[in-house]
């Protein structure tokens, strides 16, 4: 039996005033990510509505954030910390690319968010093996 290693993100943990807002957001993704894809993408999209597309920078501290609240979405739960990326940067009125992707060899599934398609937070090198299946662009 192998046991494999859990990769943990260790960000800088972000101030008490910004937890609650990042809790929420990964609450409700939590929820999202049991819905089919296809409705999660018809809710995002409607999430996306009036925001304006994010910087990097924003982008980045709200995944910070988000990670920063939650060990699950820390390590292995790419969707779910993707969602509540997005759900966290329309909170604050931007909304970068959400994106998700496969790859087949190996079989592997991950999602991410992007700015001007560039993935943040994430190792470039290993996005960029992954093909793009569904995407909320942050502009429509």
């Amino acid at each position: 039996m192998s046991v494999r290693a859990l990769n943990l993100e260790t960000p800088e943990s972000p101030p008490w005033r910004r937890r609650p807002a990042a809790l929420c957001a990964v609450a409700t993704a939590r929820v999202l990510a049991k819905i089919p894809p296809r409705r999660l993408r018809s809710v995002l999209e409607f999430a996306r509505r009036g925001a304006r597309p994010a910087t990097e920078a924003e982008t980045l501290r709200a995944r910070n954030d988000v990670v920063s609240v939650s060990v699950p979405v820390a390590g292995p739960r790419c969707l779910q910390r993707s969602i509540a990326v997005v759900l966290l940067c329309r909170a604050k009125g931007f909304w970068p690319d959400w994106c998700t992707g496969v790859r087949t060899q190996p079989f592997q599934a991950h999602a991410w968010v992007a700015v001007n398609g560039r993935p943040v937070g994430e190792n470039n090198e290993e996005v960029k093996h992954f093909h793009v299946q569904l995407t909320v662009p942050s502009r429509p």
